[in-house]
């Protein structure tokens, strides 16, 4: 055991290279850190949110209740919220390369599993097992990120990579309906899972750990940009012990936790369309397995332009991620009530409001994932983004079990309501973040 701990410890520094080398090098570095972690999360979500665009599938093939199908939801959201909190405490002390990789190669296994098997509780099982190694891809990716970028440039920086989450969000409802169409819904999981292992590798030699790990200086000292609270700080560059990650910069920030409570009402709205969107669109608007799948894809690409505007707009305002994130969710409430009262037949219409809630939800979804990462150490950065990212996830649980409830005992009209409630929640706690900017 402490064998496999010890290959998953940071890469140690190595002696500083010549000054011309730095200025060449350090670039070439940072382009291959957006890259490669870019790409590797893009993956991911191909083997997260693949289960969703053919669940109405799965379920008429194997006979389960759409109670069961909310079970495998909640029981991911569960896990993958705790995944992302404890992998996140683990890979602020490991080498992003092999967690990432090693992240990869188990969720492809669990996807081939998932595939070959036609049983509710080793579903249910595997689905939870898969949520949890999921929690290895977002953490590391905002380690490499905050080693490699300054605060003053982050709003941008994730901004830019943020899109992977709408490239592989959408990407995952037209490969897993197709897959489904052509040839079952097992193959929804087998693709993913191939393109999973392919991506395994190149992680494994592209990306790389800190930039002293290539014998470059800190991002601060390379930029000139020290944090007020850095540049008195000698030991800004130590490796933080597990009691200083979860409890001094966790625990016992109040901002950590205004955030990450925002974000459990963000991730309502969100997954609310991701998780049970085909299905309603199929229910009651009319759309077909490829139409639903569809719906994924306008909602994901409809927030690119959107998150690299809100990101640039945060950094120029000063930070103040909260703001920008407040002024966002207020249009996603009319586009539900806009939802609610599209009658069926006008399936366009309600795919251009999926198109408008894609648009603005993306960019909170970022931002207070940042802003979190503003008022913590960079030591911290999987930490902090694992806990606000478990208050997402039990945001996710909570519709992903409730809806299901609320269709099935009342109708789906209810079920937006509850949706249009959190989202009036997502608007209250936001309003407190109004004036928040990065510490120092």
């Amino acid at each position: 055991m402490q064998a496999i701990l010890n290959w998953f410890r940071p890469a140690s520094a190595i002696s500083l290279k010549p000054t011309k080398e730095i200025q060449e090098a350090y670039p070439k570095y940072r382009w291959r850190i957006l890259e490669s972690t870019f790409l590797g999360y893009t993956t991911f979500y191909l083997l997260r949110n693949n289960f969703s665009p053919v669940s109405k599938e799965i379920g008429e093939a194997l006979s389960y209740s759409r109670q069961d199908i909310g079970d495998i939801l909640a029981v991911t959201a569960i896990t993958y919220g705790l995944g992302k909190f404890i992998m996140g405490a683990l890979s602020d002390r490991s080498n992003p390369r092999k967690f990432m990789t090693v992240g990869l190669i188990l969720t492809a296994i669990l996807n081939f599993s998932f595939g070959f098997t036609n049983h509710y509780w080793v579903h249910l099982v595997l689905w939870g097992l898969n949520g949890l190694v999921q929690g290895m891809g977002w953490p590391p990716c905002g380690r490499s990120l905050g080693h490699w970028y300054s605060v003053s440039e982050r709003g941008k920086t994730f901004a830019f990579w943020n899109i992977a989450h709408n490239i592989g969000g959408g990407l995952v409802g037209v490969i897993a309906s197709y897959s489904a169409s052509y040839f079952g819904w097992q193959y929804a999981f087998f693709i993913p899972g191939v393109i999973a292992l392919v991506g395994a590798a190149y992680l494994y030699f592209r990306l790389v750990d800190t930039p002293q790990s290539v014998g470059l200086p800190p991002i601060e000292e390379f930029n000139q940009d020290h944090p007020p609270e850095e540049a008195k700080n000698e030991d800004h560059e130590k490796e933080l012990s597990t009691k200083e990650l979860i409890i001094h910069n966790v625990l016992l920030n109040k901002y950590i936790w205004l955030f990450s409570i925002a974000n459990f009402f963000v991730y309502i709205i969100r997954y609310s369309l991701i998780d049970w969107g085909p299905t309603y669109l199929k229910e009651v608007k009319g759309a077909n397995l490829e139409s639903g799948g569809i719906s994924t894809l306008v909602l994901e690409f409809g927030g690119i332009g959107s998150t690299l505007l809100m990101g640039w707009i945060s950094d120029k305002a000063g930070g103040r991620r909260g703001m920008v994130s407040l002024l966002c969710i207020i249009p996603i409430f009319f586009a539900f009530l806009g939802i609610i009262y599209n009658p069926p037949g006008n399936i366009m219409i309600d795919f251009i409001l999926f198109g408008i809630i894609g648009l603005f939800i993306y960019p909170p979804v970022m931002l207070l994932g940042v802003a979190g990462l503003d008022f913590t150490s960079k030591k911290a950065v999987g930490t902090a983004a694992g806990f606000i990212g478990l208050f997402g996830a039990l945001g996710r649980t909570v519709q992903g079990k409730g809806l299901g409830w609320l269709v099935d005992h009342y109708s789906w009209n209810e079920a937006l309501a509850a949706i249009v409630i959190a989202t009036l929640f997502a608007i209250l706690l936001l309003s407190f973040t109004w004036r928040l900017k990065p510490r120092g």
